[in-house]
């Protein structure tokens, strides 16, 4: 339960706010929100950082898919290898969880993946990216904090 809660917390965030931007942003455009934040509508047929980001490439779908179906599997090894009072990682690999399928469903159903957040300094812009995308990064940090400080034992 503590792995499901926020993977599909996170998975219904996600696609809510993709649809709202969608719906609410055109295709490419920007709304300025501050001097350091937009809102923009961006599409992502590659990875992290716009690798890979080319549609005439046909491939990403597929390759995505399966690794995320690895990137799962390893999730749910973790998850079933763990102790019970290991509620961080429970906590991370919901994160994860709800990421990768957030990120998944876009690629199923559009065949890539809708950025939205853009943040920047001037001219020097950070890769635009979603709620899964931020969940997943979160996810990995809290994954590797809590592998870091070892097992939970009873009463820790």
């Amino acid at each position: 339960m503590i792995v499901a809660a926020p993977a599909l917390a996170l998975f219904v965030l996600d696609q809510t706010s993709k649809h709202i931007v969608a719906g609410a942003v055109g295709y490419g455009k920007a709304v300025v929100v501050t001097v350091f934040f937009n809102l923009v509508h961006v599409r992502n047929f590659g990875a992290v950082f716009g690798i890979l980001n080319d549609p005439e490439l046909g491939v990403q779908v597929a390759l995505f898919g399966v690794l995320t179906a690895v990137a799962l599997a390893a999730v749910f090894f973790l998850v079933r290898s763990a102790g019970e009072n290991e509620t961080l990682l429970f906590f991370a690999m919901g994160l994860i969880t709800g990421g990768a399928l957030g990120n998944l469903a876009d690629r199923l159903r559009l065949g890539a993946v809708t950025d939205f957040l853009d943040f920047h300094y001037g001219a020097l812009h950070w890769p635009a990216f979603n709620a899964a995308d931020a969940g997943l990064c979160i996810g990995a940090g809290l994954a590797a904090l809590s592998m870091l400080r070892g097992p939970r034992r009873d009463g820790d």
